[in-house]
């Protein structure tokens, strides 16, 4: 198997192990152009679940006071359910880019 294929797939595939890290070095290190251009769009996606973050943050303190009173704490949950829905979609997206990466000619 090509090089070129199996470093592009694994930039996709590293959101299970090892994150932003690898595409970002692969980025930095590879000469290749069509490799390059892969670890961009994998790192770029990787980033993407951290958007909602700061989001998420602001929700738990804005909701701290719901959940002393024994209320429902919405914001939080609807932040949390919006980041689980992102992450699974980027997830499931950076699967078929590395599929597709690992197939190209």
């Amino acid at each position: 198997m090509d090089t070129r294929k199996v470093l592009s797939g694994l930039c996709y595939f590293s959101i299970f192990f090892a994150g932003i890290l690898f595409p970002f070095v692969v980025m930095l290190a590879s000469g290749d152009d069509v490799t390059k251009s892969h670890a961009k769009k994998a790192f770029l996606s990787h980033l993407i679940p951290l958007i909602p973050v700061p989001l998420l943050i602001f929700a738990i303190f804005s909701d701290l006071n719901a959940i002393n009173n024994d209320a429902i704490p919405v914001f939080t949950l609807v932040s949390a359910g919006i980041l689980i829905l992102i992450s699974l979609i980027v997830t499931i997206w950076n699967v078929i880019k590395g599929v597709k990466a690992l197939m190209m000619e």
